[in-house]
């Protein structure tokens, strides 16, 4: 982009951000933060931000399972749009890429836009981007050209997935970005399609390799992301982000007792999701156990006591002490 046209993005980016559009566009609420927040100047032409060597083997380290879980993912992103001159990048919750896939022969040119593992990419350094507003925002995305925040990513287009962990904690971003500038609203829906369905099977690959001695199931709903770690005693030991929007279970380690068999109809009826049943059943049985004492059934469950009287009233669940 010349001078004259860094000057007019600059300008239209400003213009954005003194309006009171970001209520409405969560594009001009991206460009607010990235002005306002971290103080970065759209027409600022430095390129993107740097980690030494051992910074960058430090990172890979820290998400080893992230990127060994990918390898297979990445590949088959890669076959699918390689060709068509795009990279494939796998960044860490920084939003720095680990991993990347792209044909020799345009390396040099995504070097030269900082489409290369060990930059830096979050929103707080590179403004509005693909990896970097994906995750601060924790949402699939595409950022196409000129919604780039810096004047001088105005070639680019992003589109990104968020990766999240075996506990349901984001772990990361999976993007394929291009500098094509024939890029039609048909094609970039594709590549949002492949790149989410990419980032889905990176978590349930990761899903299974951090639990290798559990039963891996999938809950009774139409949703195939929707897994379950089981261990020996028939405890559940660990859920996917989907599985838990569903149980109603935070991010993190299961703090409460959950019994897979609990979370399946009869087996006349194995196809029937009976999840509300499974949580009566679970509330039920911890109240019988403490002679129908809600605050020690919810000390129990891991839940406040509102909390518990909440899922008693929605459930249909009389009321103990």
């Amino acid at each position: 982009m010349n001078g004259r046209g860094v000057i007019f993005h600059a300008d239209r980016v400003l213009a954005a951000v003194d309006s009171d559009h970001a209520a409405k566009s969560a594009l001009v609420a991206s460009w607010q933060r990235s002005f306002r927040l971290h103080r970065l100047d759209p027409a600022q032409r430095r390129g993107p931000e740097r980690i030494s060597d051992f910074e960058l083997a430090a990172a890979r380290a820290r998400c080893e399972p992230l990127i060994r879980s990918a390898q297979a993912s990445l590949d088959q992103l890669f076959l699918a749009v390689g060709s068509s001159g795009y990279c494939v990048l796998l960044a860490n919750q920084k939003g720095i890429p680990v991993e990347r896939r792209s044909a020799a022969g345009d390396d040099d040119t995504f070097q030269r836009w900082g489409l290369w593992t060990g930059n830096v990419w979050s929103e707080q350094v590179e403004g509005t981007n693909g990896i970097g507003t994906c995750l601060a925002e924790r949402r699939a995305l595409t950022i196409h050209l000129d919604q780039h925040f810096h004047s001088r990513n105005t070639l680019l287009s992003c589109t990104t997935a968020p990766v999240y962990d075996h506990e349901g904690q984001l772990a990361g971003a999976l993007d394929v970005s291009s500098c094509r500038a024939d890029l039609t609203e048909g094609v970039l829906h594709l590549i949002a399609t492949a790149v989410g369905d990419a980032a889905r099977r990176i978590e349930a690959e990761a899903f299974r390799l951090a639990y290798p001695q559990a039963r891996i199931m999938l809950l009774p709903v139409a949703d195939t992301t929707a897994l379950i770690a089981v261990d020996r005693h028939d405890l559940v030991i660990g859920a996917t982000r989907t599985a838990r929007a569903m149980l109603d279970l935070p991010p993190g380690p299961i703090s409460r007792p959950i019994f897979a068999r609990d979370l399946y109809d009869a087996p006349e009826r194995p196809a029937v999701p009976a999840l509300a049943d499974a949580e009566r059943s679970a509330l039920q049985r911890t109240l019988l156990s403490t002679g129908g004492n809600v605050s020690e059934a919810a000390r129990q469950l891991g839940i406040s006591r509102a909390t518990m009287h909440r899922k008693m009233a929605r459930l249909g669940i009389g009321r103990g002490n």
